[in-house]
């Protein structure tokens, strides 16, 4: 089936749509020059996970950790929403999309414009104590690797969900009722294989909602998936933003 052919459907479910979720992974930020994880070119082909990731690394080397999580705040502060950020933005503000659950944790769904973010994963951009209630805004490297907490002295870290932490409870269920209620998801840049996350996508395929998949290569998800577009988030969704348009569904005085 042809990129256009495919583009046309994608356009035809969510214009039929009530209510459209955003499903996002490290894909969609790929084009920002974030890396991502997984993947021939993936973060975990040069480093180990267990011992940048992990509570157990972090007690054993915070400094290490943190100058590994210095590195990519670096890289993410310094990047740009992409054009697809901005699509998906747009399309909440018109009212299409209803919320977006990200994995992600640059928070440049954020800086595009998107106001309904849900943070399965936290934010790099943050910081919490490791042992009072104190969070702060990383609007710039910290001045101490490892950063101290000012409230109580003790150390600081990335507010990330690590390998071996459950994902916060509050995001999670909220994501659940998301997945459950929508009857369209459009699913981007995601492998499809770091769970619980994983689930969301087919909690609604169960519900009833038709997916539909952005990404250049095959995931574990795509078996679920009613149309795959096999290529980059932002080409696609200009397709399909355009296509919106020439339905009817988009009004550019709106």
């Amino acid at each position: 089936m042809s990129l256009q052919t495919l583009v046309r459907k994608a356009a035809k479910i969510i214009g039929d749509s009530n209510y459209v979720v955003v499903f996002t992974g490290a894909g969609i930020s790929a084009e920002a020059g974030i890396p991502t994880f997984r993947g021939a070119q993936g973060l975990w082909t040069k480093y180990r996970p267990e011992e940048l990731a992990t509570p157990k690394a972090f007690k054993k080397n915070p400094k290490k950790v943190w100058e590994w999580y210095v590195w990519r705040l670096e890289i993410i502060l310094r990047s740009k929403p992409t054009l697809a950020h901005r699509i998906i933005a747009e399309l909440e503000r018109r009212g299409i999309v209803k919320v977006i659950i990200t994995q992600n944790v640059d928070e440049l769904h954020q800086d595009a414009g998107s106001r309904r973010v849900i943070e399965l994963h936290g934010s790099i951009r943050r910081a919490r104590c490791t042992k009072c209630s104190y969070k702060t805004k990383l609007m710039e490297i910290p001045r101490e690797i490892p950063p101290h907490c000012p409230k109580c002295g003790a150390l600081l870290r990335p507010d990330v969900v690590w390998f071996g932490e459950e994902v916060p409870r509050v995001a999670f269920e909220e994501s659940m009722r998301e997945a459950s209620i929508c009857d369209s998801m459009i699913i981007i840049g995601t492998s499809g294989v770091v769970f619980p996350a994983a689930y969301i996508p087919i909690i609604a395929k169960s519900k009833g909602a038709i997916l539909i998949e952005i990404n250049p290569s095959r995931s574990a998800l795509t078996s679920y998936v009613d149309i795959h577009i096999g290529t980059e988030a932002s080409k696609a969704l200009k397709a399909i933003y355009l296509e919106l348009k020439s339905l009817g569904i988009i009004n550019d005085r709106d």
